[in-house]
């Protein structure tokens, strides 16, 4: 099974009030790249990704009249995508959603959000303590994460959790003092995100159950110098001990030359280009003996990207992001056991799907 991440910059902007694509030259919310060319990029790379299922950041917006499952399902159909039904956890209000494209051929997929007496829903409040001050403070995802109960149709079941942990970028500072301060301040929530959804990891890991972890985590050891001010970093919180991610382990080495990287910003001061990893794909550790492989797909770091033009330029007009892959096996699970058909319990389904393309 292949699995995926991928941050679409904007992809709401390419969908009118009643969910229909823009396939026309009008300005997508990519710099200098059209509705049209941003949209006929986006399903290029999924086409080559061939994903079996999607974890889709900043999708569609859901409102009072648009649906990201609609808007989703009308994209996969136009693209021919194999991965055409879509899943989502709770909605937000920051026009960028967090939801599964998946195959329902090879797999089902149910929002099952789990609450506990310790851990509250990621739709509510967490309670702690952000600034050492013996004062509980109320803790909100702005994007609440997504908890999905995936069951393969040949294969042991698995929890999947799609995270967009909050920016530390200082989005609004008018000077050097106020864009210091914003930065703790985003940096000191984003942490609290981290522990929060860590604490909810940490259940599933105690019940034994195959959990994987992905999205973009806006966050890395070493990515800014108020990282010093609190210990460790939002991924190093959610990585912790157990889980498994090459990317991800690579930041935690003493030499720090040629790491990977997941994501390409411009710099309007410097007029440069510079890159982070921010996206990231964890497994617990009994997924790890179901020959896991993990691949970024970046344009000018993965060699066959780089050496397919249409691919290259595709994955560079459809995203300031580039797509995550894991692959497993999962016919190696220790002692796997494949759920009967029907709903999984505790299960809600809650998807759409459209079309019959298969697998190009």
């Amino acid at each position: 099974m292949r699995l995926s991440t991928y941050n679409i910059e904007w992809f709401a902007n390419l969908f009118d009030a009643r969910d229909r694509l823009f396939l026309d030259g009008r300005r997508s919310g990519r710099h200098g790249i059209s509705c049209a060319a941003q949209t006929e990029a986006i399903a290029t790379v999924l086409r080559r990704v061939d994903a079996d299922a999607v974890v889709v950041i900043e999708a569609p917006n859901t409102g009072r009249r648009q649906s990201t499952l609609r808007a989703l399902a009308e994209f996969a159909e136009w693209a021919g995508l194999r991965s055409r039904a879509a899943v989502m956890g709770f909605s937000n209000e920051t026009q960028q959603e967090i939801a599964l494209l998946y195959d329902p051929d090879v797999l089902r997929a149910a929002h099952a959000p789990v609450a506990s007496s310790r851990v509250p829903a990621f739709d509510g409040c967490f309670s702690i303590d952000l600034d050492v001050d013996a004062q509980a403070d109320s803790v909100r995802f702005s994007k609440p994460p997504m908890e999905i109960k995936v069951t393969p149709h040949s294969g042991t079941p698995f929890r999947l959790i799609g995270a967009h942990l909050k920016s530390k970028a200082p989005h609004g500072a008018r000077s050097p003092e106020e864009a210091r301060a914003l930065s703790i301040s985003n940096r000191r929530k984003q942490l609290a995100q981290a522990i929060w959804l860590r604490a909810r990891m940490s259940e599933h890991l105690s019940a034994a159950e195959p959990l994987v972890v992905m999205g973009d985590l806006n966050d890395g050891p070493g990515l800014d110098e108020y990282e010093a001010l609190f210990g460790r970093s939002s991924v190093e919180i959610i990585l912790g001990a157990e889980m498994a991610d090459p990317h991800a382990r690579c930041l935690l080495r003493p030499n720090r030359q040629g790491l990977p990287t997941s994501a390409r910003f411009y710099n309007q001061i410097e007029k440069r280009y510079f890159q982070a990893l921010l996206d990231y794909a964890m497994i617990s550790p009994d997924l790890a003996g179901c020959a896991p492989r993990w691949r970024i797909w970046h344009p000018f770091e993965d060699a066959e990207c780089y050496g397919d033009p249409d691919l290259r330029r595709a994955l560079l007009e459809a995203s300031d992001h580039f797509p995550v892959s894991l692959d497993l096996d999962l016919d190696l699970y220790p002692g796997r056991q494949s759920e009967p058909e029907g709903t999984s319990p505790g299960a809600q389904p809650d998807g759409a799907a459209v079309g019959s393309s298969g697998r190009p």
